[in-house]
């Protein structure tokens, strides 16, 4: 149940068809297009998913980069997932972290989701936020609030390892979360923003993967940030992942 991917972001600076190719080469089953350079809603998104199919891959999500801010329309974000021909929408909580955000800001950043929410869930589509510091879901506890909040069916969240977070608390953190969980980034930050192999968080990986897993969902497990950008890493780190998969299933 689960699938092992690659975020497009993680190869900024290569083409789409490139892109593509590495992600089919290295054993991966789908990939999250990003909307900051591979798939701008206004690009050839179309011809983007047909690409994606017919190199045997599909669309696992859109990544945006929608805050929910007053003037960040997230409508034409929508008709961009559906001619991706996937169902799921990568946003943001805001612009800021939890502890310095207002009860007025935050109360409106919820408003903005609903919004979106509703108008998503009538294409059959949902959103999940980006797990991710300077925003609404910085901590486990403001995301569960959050979720709360919003309480939207459509709405979830995905999951990655807060920076410097030991194993032992990155687990935790995901277990309060599990519920919750639409996909996750994997990557292997350690001690801070040094980009490692996954290899490096041996004691982090299995288990989490062992977690989701265990809830029986189909959940996307998304490569991201490999060390130094090379792309020449993926058929590697995608073979431990996929390793790690097999051992969790």
């Amino acid at each position: 149940m689960l699938r092992p991917g690659l975020c497009s972001v993680t190869a900024r600076h290569l083409p789409t068809d490139e892109v593509l190719e590495a992600a089919a080469s290295a054993g991966l089953a789908c990939i999250e297009w990003g909307a900051d350079v591979h798939a701008p809603p206004t690009g050839d998104l179309h011809g983007l998913a047909e690409a994606t199919a017919a190199a045997g891959l599909a669309v696992a999500s859109y990544g945006t980069y929608w805050r929910a801010t007053p003037d960040d329309d997230g409508s034409a974000l929508l008709g961009a997932a559906g001619a991706l021909g996937c169902t799921r929408l990568r946003i943001w909580a805001g612009t800021k972290g939890s502890a310095e955000t207002s009860p007025a800001e935050r109360a409106a950043v919820v408003e903005h989701v609903r919004t979106l929410a509703e108008e998503a869930a009538g294409h059959g589509l949902e959103l999940a936020f980006e797990h991710h510091d300077l925003t609404l879901t910085d901590t486990v506890e403001s995301t569960l609030d959050l979720l709360a909040e919003v309480d939207r069916p459509n709405v979830g969240t995905y999951w990655q390892p807060r920076v410097g977070e030991p194993a032992a608390v990155a687990l935790a953190g995901l277990a309060r979360l599990l519920p919750h969980v639409r996909a996750v980034h994997a990557f292997s930050w350690w001690p801070r923003l040094e980009r490692l192999p996954l290899q490096a968080r041996a004691n982090l990986w299995p288990p989490a993967l062992e977690m989701l897993a265990a809830t029986g969902r189909a959940t996307d497990v998304l490569l991201e940030f490999l060390p130094h950008d090379d792309l020449s890493l993926l058929p590697n780190e995608a073979g431990r992942l996929r390793e790690w998969i097999a051992q969790a299933s």
